[in-house]
């Protein structure tokens, strides 16, 4: 497979590293939107939201058990969002699911 996120876990493409553990990884986006822009991503290649099921589920939960630890070690106490984009209408460039976690300023209420 040829997923540049699946390469980035296999150690090929170097990266940022926040965060890792079994289920997923976290690392500073290469083009942030906001002064504190990370990726998390599962270890499982997923392709998008519209992959997640009962079976891979668990990467998912598991995610969102570590943004909070994530957002807090990157010092995003004031708050922070998390966005996925699903297909290309959302323009999901990348078809390996991922969130940012984007803060480290007020953010604008009609940012997506």
């Amino acid at each position: 497979m040829d997923c540049i996120f699946c390469r980035i876990i296999a150690g090929e493409i170097p990266s940022k590293k926040v965060y890792e553990d079994e289920y997923c990884y976290a690392f500073y986006d290469i083009n942030p939107q906001t002064p504190v822009h990370i990726l998390v991503i599962p270890k499982e290649h997923i392709a998008s939201a519209d992959g997640v099921n009962a079976e891979n589920s668990i990467y998912v939960a598991k995610i969102f058990e570590a943004i909070p630890k994530i957002a807090a070690t990157a010092g995003l106490a004031n708050g922070y969002r998390v966005i996925t984009n699903c297909g290309d209408d959302a323009c999901q460039t990348v078809k390996h699911l991922h969130f940012h976690i984007m803060g480290g300023r007020k953010l604008p209420e009609n940012m997506g």
